[in-house]
């Protein structure tokens, strides 16, 4: 790849277009993913003063410095919000840099998303069709992300 299309966004979003308002708003587009990114990174610094937060008042609660079951999968839940806005903060940042859309990362990034919502999955609260739902759902990107994987090593 050259190095003029390595730093050039994505071609759908291309600022070299004919039409002069195509171009204009593709640069809006193109501000816009970035101030997402700016968001994000905000998003993130959030989510970890959150899990600070979670973590202590589940310290300074009656027993002191003791984390029952329920403290652990909460802030196991404020853990993997924070992790999954850091891996969209990398497809974000990956769509600005290259021309590509990583499919992988996405598929993972659902992946964690998934695996965030079984780690702190009620079942005492939760419908057995809930539950195949959500089966279903890790079944399809796993499988999805495993074919990634394989398509990928077959064209190397």
């Amino acid at each position: 790849m050259s190095e003029n299309t390595e730093n050039q966004m994505h071609y759908e979003l291309s600022e070299a277009h004919h039409d002069p308002l195509i171009r204009s708003l593709h640069r809006v587009i193109g501000v816009c993913i970035k101030l997402l990114a700016i968001l994000m990174v905000a998003v993130i610094m959030w989510g970890v003063l959150d899990v600070c937060y979670v973590l202590y008042n589940s310290l300074m609660e009656p027993p002191l410095l003791l984390l029952d079951v329920g403290d652990i999968f909460e802030i196991f839940g404020a853990f993997m919000v924070v992790l999954i806005a850091i891996e969209i903060f990398i497809n974000i940042r990956l769509y600005l840099g290259s021309s590509t859309l990583p499919i992988k990362l996405v598929i993972a990034t659902a992946l964690m998303a998934i695996a965030r919502k079984v780690i702190i999955l009620d079942l005492d609260n939760t419908s057995s069709t809930y539950v195949f739902a959500i089966a279903a759902v890790v079944l399809a990107l796993g499988v999805t992300y495993w074919l990634i994987g394989k398509t990928k090593e077959t064209t190397s």
